[in-house]
Protein backbone atom coordinates (compact mmCIF):
# COMPACT_ATOMS: atom_id res chain seq x y z
CA UNK A 1 0.00 0.00 0.00
CA UNK A 2 2.38 2.35 -1.39
CA UNK A 3 1.79 5.54 -2.49
CA UNK A 4 4.49 7.21 -5.22
CA UNK A 5 5.21 11.18 -4.01
CA UNK A 6 6.88 13.18 -6.76
CA UNK A 7 9.69 9.80 -6.63
CA UNK A 8 8.67 9.13 -2.53
CA UNK A 9 7.70 6.20 -1.93
CA UNK A 10 5.23 6.43 1.03
CA UNK A 11 4.23 3.08 2.62
CA UNK A 12 0.71 3.39 3.99
CA UNK A 13 0.80 -0.30 5.91
CA UNK A 14 1.39 1.95 9.16
CA UNK A 15 -1.27 5.00 9.11
CA UNK A 16 -0.39 8.68 8.19
CA UNK A 17 -1.42 11.68 9.43
CA UNK A 18 -2.53 14.95 7.00
CA UNK A 19 -2.51 18.53 8.30
CA UNK A 20 -4.80 20.86 7.07
CA UNK A 21 -3.91 24.20 5.76
CA UNK A 22 -7.01 26.41 5.12
CA UNK A 23 -5.37 29.72 3.61
CA UNK A 24 -9.20 30.78 3.01
CA UNK A 25 -10.98 33.72 4.81
CA UNK A 26 -14.09 31.52 5.55
CA UNK A 27 -13.21 27.96 6.44
CA UNK A 28 -15.59 26.35 9.12
CA UNK A 29 -12.58 26.32 12.08
CA UNK A 30 -9.79 27.64 10.80
CA UNK A 31 -11.08 30.43 8.38
CA UNK A 32 -8.86 33.79 8.15
CA UNK A 33 -5.72 31.91 10.30
CA UNK A 34 -3.54 31.51 8.08
CA UNK A 35 -3.67 33.87 5.34
CA UNK A 36 -0.32 36.11 6.00
CA UNK A 37 3.43 34.26 4.91
CA UNK A 38 5.09 33.93 8.52
CA UNK A 39 1.42 32.67 10.26
CA UNK A 40 1.11 30.23 7.28
CA UNK A 41 4.98 28.74 7.36
CA UNK A 42 5.03 28.56 11.29
CA UNK A 43 1.95 26.59 11.13
CA UNK A 44 3.49 24.24 8.24
CA UNK A 45 6.90 24.00 10.77
CA UNK A 46 4.52 23.18 13.83
CA UNK A 47 2.32 20.55 12.01
CA UNK A 48 5.38 18.74 9.81
CA UNK A 49 7.30 18.61 13.71
CA UNK A 50 4.25 17.29 15.83
CA UNK A 51 4.04 14.15 12.66
CA UNK A 52 2.44 15.08 9.70
CA UNK A 53 3.19 13.00 6.73
CA UNK A 54 0.97 15.11 4.00
CA UNK A 55 0.34 19.18 4.27
CA UNK A 56 -3.55 19.55 2.74
CA UNK A 57 -3.20 23.09 1.17
CA UNK A 58 -6.88 24.51 0.42
CA UNK A 59 -8.30 28.14 -1.45
CA UNK A 60 -11.73 26.97 -1.65
CA UNK A 61 -14.24 26.38 1.50
CA UNK A 62 -16.10 23.44 1.10
CA UNK A 63 -18.25 23.73 4.41
CA UNK A 64 -21.99 23.70 3.64
CA UNK A 65 -23.00 26.57 1.37
CA UNK A 66 -19.78 28.18 0.91
CA UNK A 67 -19.67 31.16 -1.25
CA UNK A 68 -17.58 30.37 -4.85
CA UNK A 69 -14.45 31.38 -5.62
CA UNK A 70 -13.10 32.11 -8.48
CA UNK A 71 -10.70 29.88 -10.21
CA UNK A 72 -8.11 33.20 -10.13
CA UNK A 73 -8.55 33.56 -6.72
CA UNK A 74 -8.07 30.24 -5.90
CA UNK A 75 -5.09 29.97 -7.61
CA UNK A 76 -3.89 33.75 -5.97
CA UNK A 77 -4.58 31.92 -2.57
CA UNK A 78 -2.62 28.42 -2.74
CA UNK A 79 0.27 28.92 -5.14
CA UNK A 80 2.34 31.47 -3.00
CA UNK A 81 1.62 29.16 -0.17
CA UNK A 82 2.64 26.37 -1.98
CA UNK A 83 6.14 27.99 -3.17
CA UNK A 84 6.99 29.09 0.09
CA UNK A 85 6.46 25.74 1.93
CA UNK A 86 8.67 24.13 -0.85
CA UNK A 87 11.41 26.95 -0.26
CA UNK A 88 11.47 26.55 3.28
CA UNK A 89 10.61 23.07 3.43
CA UNK A 90 11.37 21.32 0.90
CA UNK A 91 10.78 17.94 1.50
CA UNK A 92 6.78 18.17 2.61
CA UNK A 93 4.37 16.47 0.54
CA UNK A 94 1.76 18.69 -0.61
CA UNK A 95 -1.82 18.15 -1.03
CA UNK A 96 -3.95 20.26 -2.57
CA UNK A 97 -7.19 20.55 -1.53
CA UNK A 98 -9.23 21.72 -4.78
CA UNK A 99 -11.73 20.65 -7.77
CA UNK A 100 -10.20 22.14 -10.52
CA UNK A 101 -8.08 20.33 -13.05
CA UNK A 102 -6.20 24.09 -13.97
CA UNK A 103 -5.44 24.61 -10.24
CA UNK A 104 -4.08 21.13 -9.59
CA UNK A 105 -1.95 21.93 -12.81
CA UNK A 106 -0.78 24.84 -11.19
CA UNK A 107 -0.04 23.77 -7.82
CA UNK A 108 1.96 20.37 -8.92
CA UNK A 109 3.78 22.24 -11.41
CA UNK A 110 5.13 24.76 -8.53
CA UNK A 111 5.55 21.65 -6.22
CA UNK A 112 2.40 20.04 -4.91
CA UNK A 113 2.31 15.96 -4.65
CA UNK A 114 -1.32 14.72 -4.28
CA UNK A 115 -4.73 15.87 -5.53
CA UNK A 116 -7.25 16.00 -2.94
CA UNK A 117 -10.78 16.26 -4.78
CA UNK A 118 -13.62 16.48 -2.90
CA UNK A 119 -15.48 15.66 -6.67
CA UNK A 120 -13.96 12.48 -7.51
CA UNK A 121 -13.82 14.59 -10.79
CA UNK A 122 -17.52 15.70 -10.93
CA UNK A 123 -16.99 18.97 -10.55
CA UNK A 124 -14.52 19.42 -13.33
CA UNK A 125 -14.68 17.01 -16.47
CA UNK A 126 -10.48 17.14 -17.12
CA UNK A 127 -9.53 16.20 -13.64
CA UNK A 128 -8.75 12.59 -13.99
CA UNK A 129 -7.47 12.95 -17.31
CA UNK A 130 -5.06 15.96 -15.62
CA UNK A 131 -3.77 13.77 -12.69
CA UNK A 132 -3.20 10.99 -15.12
CA UNK A 133 -0.56 13.20 -16.85
CA UNK A 134 0.90 14.75 -13.65
CA UNK A 135 0.57 10.83 -12.25
CA UNK A 136 0.12 12.35 -9.17
CA UNK A 137 -1.99 10.00 -6.26
CA UNK A 138 -5.73 11.13 -6.39
CA UNK A 139 -7.60 11.49 -3.39
CA UNK A 140 -11.51 10.78 -4.54
CA UNK A 141 -14.11 11.95 -1.92
CA UNK A 142 -18.14 10.89 -2.18
CA UNK A 143 -20.44 13.85 -2.44
CA UNK A 144 -23.44 14.85 -3.84
CA UNK A 145 -24.09 17.75 -5.83
CA UNK A 146 -22.15 20.82 -4.54
CA UNK A 147 -20.54 22.61 -1.38
CA UNK A 148 -23.74 24.96 -2.29
CA UNK A 149 -26.39 21.96 -2.69
CA UNK A 150 -25.20 18.84 -0.96
CA UNK A 151 -27.01 19.63 2.24
CA UNK A 152 -30.23 18.96 0.62
CA UNK A 153 -28.93 15.86 -1.29
CA UNK A 154 -28.39 13.55 1.90
CA UNK A 155 -30.98 10.94 0.46
CA UNK A 156 -30.29 7.20 0.38
CA UNK A 157 -32.14 4.51 0.54
CA UNK A 158 -28.46 2.28 1.92
CA UNK A 159 -25.71 4.59 1.57
CA UNK A 160 -23.16 2.30 2.09
CA UNK A 161 -24.11 0.22 -0.65
CA UNK A 162 -24.96 3.19 -2.55
CA UNK A 163 -21.14 4.73 -1.82
CA UNK A 164 -19.47 1.95 -2.31
CA UNK A 165 -21.50 1.76 -5.93
CA UNK A 166 -20.26 5.29 -6.90
CA UNK A 167 -16.86 4.33 -5.94
CA UNK A 168 -16.32 1.23 -8.03
CA UNK A 169 -17.14 3.79 -10.90
CA UNK A 170 -14.66 6.63 -10.07
CA UNK A 171 -12.11 3.86 -9.45
CA UNK A 172 -13.08 2.31 -12.72
CA UNK A 173 -12.93 5.91 -14.85
CA UNK A 174 -9.80 6.71 -13.10
CA UNK A 175 -8.28 3.29 -13.81
CA UNK A 176 -9.02 3.97 -17.37
CA UNK A 177 -7.35 7.50 -17.86
CA UNK A 178 -4.40 5.72 -16.07
CA UNK A 179 -4.18 6.93 -12.48
CA UNK A 180 -1.93 5.00 -10.55
CA UNK A 181 -2.58 5.51 -7.04
CA UNK A 182 -6.31 6.01 -5.53
CA UNK A 183 -7.01 6.70 -2.07
CA UNK A 184 -10.86 6.99 -1.16
CA UNK A 185 -12.48 9.30 1.27
CA UNK A 186 -15.94 9.16 2.54
CA UNK A 187 -16.56 12.12 2.82
CA UNK A 188 -17.76 12.66 6.06
CA UNK A 189 -20.09 15.65 6.53
CA UNK A 190 -20.69 16.05 2.89
CA UNK A 191 -24.25 15.40 1.62
CA UNK A 192 -24.74 13.46 4.74
CA UNK A 193 -26.84 14.07 7.59
CA UNK A 194 -25.48 13.61 11.60
CA UNK A 195 -26.80 10.36 11.15
CA UNK A 196 -25.62 8.78 7.85
CA UNK A 197 -21.99 9.84 8.78
CA UNK A 198 -22.34 7.43 11.98
CA UNK A 199 -23.45 4.70 9.97
CA UNK A 200 -21.12 5.40 7.27
CA UNK A 201 -18.21 5.14 10.11
CA UNK A 202 -19.93 2.72 12.37
CA UNK A 203 -19.35 0.11 8.75
CA UNK A 204 -15.71 1.77 7.26
CA UNK A 205 -14.41 -1.25 7.62
CA UNK A 206 -16.42 -2.66 4.40
CA UNK A 207 -14.91 0.29 1.74
CA UNK A 208 -11.36 -2.18 2.82
CA UNK A 209 -12.85 -4.38 -0.29
CA UNK A 210 -11.78 -2.10 -2.77
CA UNK A 211 -8.20 -2.60 -1.78
CA UNK A 212 -7.22 1.41 -1.20
CA UNK A 213 -6.04 3.12 1.23
CA UNK A 214 -9.23 5.51 2.96
CA UNK A 215 -8.79 8.86 4.53
CA UNK A 216 -10.61 9.81 7.15
CA UNK A 217 -11.81 13.50 7.57
CA UNK A 218 -13.40 13.75 10.37
CA UNK A 219 -11.83 16.54 12.61
CA UNK A 220 -13.99 18.75 14.35
CA UNK A 221 -17.02 18.34 11.96
CA UNK A 222 -20.55 19.32 12.92
CA UNK A 223 -20.92 15.05 13.69
CA UNK A 224 -19.26 15.78 16.56
CA UNK A 225 -20.24 19.15 17.82
CA UNK A 226 -23.74 18.37 17.06
CA UNK A 227 -23.93 15.35 18.87
CA UNK A 228 -21.75 16.46 22.25
CA UNK A 229 -23.99 20.11 21.54
CA UNK A 230 -20.87 22.18 21.98
CA UNK A 231 -18.90 24.06 18.53
CA UNK A 232 -16.09 23.12 16.55
CA UNK A 233 -13.67 24.91 18.65
CA UNK A 234 -14.52 22.08 21.52
CA UNK A 235 -14.53 19.77 19.25
CA UNK A 236 -10.82 18.10 19.85
CA UNK A 237 -11.65 15.56 22.13
CA UNK A 238 -14.63 14.04 20.22
CA UNK A 239 -12.27 14.22 17.18
CA UNK A 240 -9.83 12.09 18.82
CA UNK A 241 -12.41 9.44 19.91
CA UNK A 242 -13.53 9.32 16.13
CA UNK A 243 -10.24 9.40 14.75
CA UNK A 244 -8.96 6.38 16.81
CA UNK A 245 -12.48 4.56 15.94
CA UNK A 246 -11.43 5.20 11.96
CA UNK A 247 -7.91 4.02 12.58
CA UNK A 248 -9.64 0.87 13.97
CA UNK A 249 -12.07 0.16 10.68
CA UNK A 250 -9.05 0.12 8.53
CA UNK A 251 -8.40 4.38 7.81
CA UNK A 252 -4.90 5.02 6.70
CA UNK A 253 -4.52 9.05 6.66
CA UNK A 254 -6.00 10.85 9.25
CA UNK A 255 -6.74 14.48 7.73
CA UNK A 256 -6.86 16.59 10.76
CA UNK A 257 -6.71 20.10 11.86
CA UNK A 258 -4.88 18.92 15.00
CA UNK A 259 -1.57 16.95 14.03
CA UNK A 260 0.01 15.90 17.49
CA UNK A 261 -3.42 14.63 19.40
CA UNK A 262 -3.48 12.53 15.39
CA UNK A 263 -0.08 11.47 15.51
CA UNK A 264 -0.82 10.27 19.07
CA UNK A 265 -3.34 8.14 17.71
CA UNK A 266 -1.92 6.43 15.42
CA UNK A 267 1.18 5.61 17.86
CA UNK A 268 -1.09 3.92 20.64
CA UNK A 269 -3.15 2.70 17.40
CA UNK A 270 0.14 0.94 16.15
CA UNK A 271 1.27 -0.18 19.52
CA UNK A 272 -2.23 -1.76 20.39
CA UNK A 273 -1.48 -3.69 16.71
CA UNK A 274 1.70 -5.61 18.00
Amino acid sequence: MTINCNGKLIDLTSPKVMGILNVTPNSFYDGGKHTEEKVTLKQVEKMLSEGATFIDVGGYSSKPNAEEVSEEQELQRILPVVQNIIKEFPNTVISIDTFRSKVAQAAVENGAAIINDISAGNLDANMMKTVAQLQVPYIMMHMKGTPQTMQSLALYENIIKEMLFYFSEKIAQARSFGINDLILDPGFGFAKTVEQNFEVLSKLELFQITELPILAGLSRKSMIYKTLDTTAEFALNGTTSLNTISLLKGAKILRVHDVKEAAECVQLYTQLQK
